[in-house]
């Protein structure tokens, strides 16, 4: 049956850098048009600390800014190309955002940093997901929670992050205790933009995302919601008496946070009274834009990696260590949303070749260097790397740890270690790939998005011949925003155009590329090689338990690189050849 009314879902996403946003054909899922507006504040949108290499906060002001002028943009471009649209004919808005991201707010919902008294502190502004000065509170959140709540961080992998929301709160009420003080509350990222365009922003009236507040701040319905106050209260009783002023209920994207408003509406060129979505992370619909289903793993490769899967909420699932968190509802609602990730992969490259430039601006291009790693055979560098250059996301949970590049020779050339860094990052995704699989997790398909994934063949191929599973490409270039724009689409509902839950949305509106990335036999079977190496140095850097040597580790990848060293000529000659 034809759907007799045209209709549009408008997609946000709030990215680390820049808010790109997203208008999609409901009935066909033809992305109609796109925009993207850079954060005006700091360097690259990042408000950073020459002092403090930990730490990254964002002025929340861009956040609002950049969304007039996004939006407005995406309608314009619409109207082009587009005959017969118009902005009449948006009927849901989805949000996502970078996360965990909290801002400390007044008792009106407002950041603190649009007060003058607090405009130009970093600790009043919005604490960016890649925030890491909380590394000794989250430790502490850790070690109190084993003893006393294990429930509490069995759900999270076992270990508290310093990138998530009680680390940078406790760590705020040590460093500044005026700001702390100031706050009648904090809320995250992906809350306060839905509040602020639909009325919501009173803490006590604002709908919290199940997303955040199951992967980030350990809630959970098992043991009501948030931490407990008097476990709270030990870690410090201030943090305890903000337990009171946080909150009690979340909800799940399909779940609409509110209403457009008048003055919102006239400012973006919409309609007001649209429904907007209760928001999530941009991984999370950005694993929903990507077609994530139960079997279907999805990777977000872009200057970190997030890896995303889901698990039916009726069906028995262990505890996984490790993890950024299993929470129910946070991707699909009747799932377990499960969540891991490495906390660097293209800023590892893009360290490489803007920090050392190998080469120079030229010659140590990422399109010079790949143009040369390519020809490379798996091993031929003898080169091993630890992909920990922002610390370990999953499976340690430890951002105090950092990288390494094992193997090095007087001939070892730039393109050879920009080979390995990106083989290290594709030992870190295999390592969290078996520990899913290790509790029963099934992974058949796994389908990647993300920058890297569009545009770095080399990345898929390898990752491909690491993993020994076949690397798909989501179609969507945009997936996060497509998510988000999925999501305002569930909440339009089917009367306006829209769909009554995501399966119908993602059957509609998502897919994968006709270009994949299989595994290469002979070059799996030298990285079946490589990987034991890469654990060995991965548990004896990283794990308090291994009691291994290491003595072995440098002679057998020069073993391997004599053999690989080997093939490779003889690869040449037999080209030679040829051409003859």
């Amino acid at each position: 049956m034809k759907r007799k009314l045209k209709a549009y879902s408008l997609g946000l996403d709030f990215g680390t850098n820049s808010v790109r946003a997203l208008l999609v054909d409901t009935g066909s899922g033809e992305e109609v048009s796109t925009a993207v507006v850079d954060y005006p504040s700091g360097q690259a949108g990042i408000l950073l600390d020459p002092k403090d290499p930990n730490l990254a906060r964002q002025n929340p002001t861009d956040y609002l800014e950049a969304m007039v002028k996004v939006v407005r943009q995406v309608l314009k471009r619409a109207g082009k190309v587009k005959k017969g649209f118009s902005p009449e004919q948006v009927i849901g808005i989805g949000v996502d955002t970078t996360g965990s991201t909290p801002l400390p707010v007044d008792r009106n919902g407002l950041p603190l940093a649009f007060h003058n008294d607090f405009k130009k502190n970093l600790n009043a502004q919005a604490w960016l997901w890649k925030d890491h000065t909380a590394f000794a509170e989250a430790q502490e959140i850790t070690e109190l929670a084993a003893k006393e709540h294990p429930e509490y961080l069995a759900k999270c992998g076992g270990v508290y992050s310093s990138e998530w929301f009680f680390s940078k709160i406790l760590h705020c009420l040590r460093v500044d205790p005026k700001v702390f003080k100031a706050a009648y509350t904090w809320v995250e990222c992906v809350d306060f933009i839905p509040a602020i365009i639909t009325a919501s922003l009173s803490p006590a009236k604002m709908k919290r995302s199940r997303c955040a507040a199951g992967h980030k701040a350990m809630f959970n319905r098992d043991w009501g919601g948030l931490p407990a106050r008097d476990f709270l209260s030990r870690l410090d009783p201030r943090l305890g008496q903000l337990r009171d002023r946080l909150y009690d209920h979340t909800y799940t994207s399909d779940q609409a946070a509110g209403y457009l408003t008048g003055s919102w509406a006239k400012m973006l060129g919409l309609k007001p009274g649209i429904p907007v979505a209760v928001g999530a992370f941009d991984a999370h619909l950005g694993a929903v834009g990507a077609g994530v289903a139960p079997g279907k793993f999805v990777k977000i490769i872009g200057t970190s990696t997030c890896d995303i899967c889901v698990w039916p909420n009726d069906r028995t699932l262990a505890d996984i260590p490790g993890l950024c968190g299993i929470v129910d509802g946070s991707v699909l609602p009747g799932y377990f949303g499960l969540e891991a990730g490495q906390s660097a992969v293209g800023d590892i490259f893009n360290w490489f070749v803007n920090y050392l430039q190998p080469g120079g601006p030229r010659k140590g291009s990422h399109e010079e260097l790949t143009r040369k790693a390519v020809s490379l055979l798996p091993g031929e560098s003898g080169l091993l790397a630890l992909d920990w250059n922002n610390g370990n996301r999953t499976i340690l949970v430890d951002q105090r740890l950092t990288g390494l590049l094992l193997g090095q020779t007087l001939h070892t050339r730039p393109e050879e270690i920009y080979r390995a860094l990106i083989e290290g990052t594709a030992f870190g995704a295999l390592t969290i790939i078996k520990r899913f699989q290790e509790y029963g997790v099934e992974i058949n398909e796994v389908i990647n998005c993300g920058g890297i994934a569009e545009k770095n063949p080399l990345v898929m191929q390898i990752y491909a011949d690491v993993l020994g599973l076949e690397m798909k490409v989501a179609r969507s270039s945009q997936t996060c925003a497509l998510g988000a724009a999925m999501a305002g689409a569930v909440v339009a509902g089917k009367a306006a155009g829209g769909y009554e839950r995501f399966e119908e949305a993602q059957a509609a509106m998502c897919g994968v590329k006709p270009t994949s990335y299989k595994p290469r036999p002979e070059h799996h079977q030298v990285y079946q090689e490589l990987y034991p190496l890469y654990r060995e140095l991965h548990d004896a850097f990283g794990t308090r338990s291994w009691n291994g040597t290491l003595y072995h580790l440098m002679k057998d990848l020069l073993e391997i690189r004599d053999r690989q060293l080997e093939k490779a000529r003889q690869l040449s000659r037999t080209a030679r050849k040829r051409k003859k």
